[in-house]
């Protein structure tokens, strides 16, 4: 009878999970959010820190080098195919209002001497991105605050345009300081966040998700606490969803916004570089009402 006990146990334990899989998280979305407390993620995360010796830079967790020796078929994809790289971390301002406002203010913070301003025609249009120094408005050729690139919305009629300027994340704070101040934008925008939809399988698997992600990991009942909620991870930490990311003048009118990792920024290098964009993005059929 013992022996057979032993052999039944054996049956059994062969069958059960391999230790990877007992280990692994029961809620991964959490799981990731508590590891990007210091340092986010991009969403290309996962892929790169299996082939990428990862650093710890400007609130960011990036690739920095590779793990094989990738130099040369990184060479022959830039040079006869394409080559992709990410570039979200760079931090996007959004800037609202009007369009006479707009280059009124930002003409301080540029000079003709340098190259391209806002005002560039083939840029204000909207068909192309242009790039430049930033300085301290008032303060040229002193005070440089760093380069940019931006790229306005095409207009659809009204006096009213969009821009979007992108900044490295180590210059954002002091850009966005700058920009605050000479458009006046001091009074936080309201806001509307809806909040996330959850259906009746997400209630059932939030009940048996873990209470705390310390040490040890153990299930809930469902008169237990509730689970940890997943937090909306933008720019460079994790904020509160209630506080607010834009501001607006009630001056000029002017709103600014941070929408840094909200707009996802690729880099495509290579002569094939438009074939992949083309077989890769599909044009959508306008309908006219």
């Amino acid at each position: 009878k013992q022996a057979e006990k032993a052999v039944h146990q054996k049956k059994e334990q062969s069958k059960t999970k391999c230790r990877k899989a007992r280990r692994r998280h029961i809620n991964l979305v959490a799981e990731f959010n508590h590891r990007q407390r210091k340092n986010i993620w991009l969403e290309t995360h996962i892929w790169h820190a299996k082939r990428f010796h990862m650093v710890k830079k400007w609130g960011y967790c990036l690739g920095n080098s590779p793990t094989e020796k990738s130099y040369r078929a990184c060479y022959r994809a830039m040079t006869k195919q394409c080559l992709l790289q990410d570039l979200s971390y760079y931090c996007c301002l959004e800037l609202k209002g009007k369009e006479n406002e707009l280059l009124k203010q930002l003409a301080r913070m540029c000079s003709i001497d340098t190259g391209l301003t806002f005002q560039e025609a083939s840029c204000l249009s909207g068909r192309f991105e242009g790039s430049l120094n930033l300085y301290r408005a008032d303060r040229y050729p002193e005070g440089m605050l760093g380069p940019v690139t931006f790229i306005w919305k095409p207009r659809d009629g009204s006096e009213n345009r969009q821009l979007w300027i992108w900044v490295h994340p180590a210059l954002k704070q002091d850009i966005l300081r700058e920009l605050k101040a000479i458009f006046q934008c001091s009074e936080p925008e309201e806001i509307c966040i809806s909040e996330p939809v959850t259906t009746s399988v997400q209630k059932e698997k939030q009940v048996e998700v873990v209470t705390s992600l310390g040490n040890k990991r153990k299930k809930e009942d469902k008169e237990g606490e509730k689970a940890v909620p997943v937090k909306k991870i933008i720019g460079d930490g994790t904020r509160d969803p209630f506080h607010s990311y834009s501001w607006i003048s009630r001056t000029t009118g002017i709103a600014i916004s941070d929408r840094s990792m909200e707009i996802l920024r690729y880099r495509l290098i290579g002569p094939l570089s438009h074939s992949v964009l083309t077989e890769t993005l599909k044009a959508a059929s306008v309908q006219t009402v």
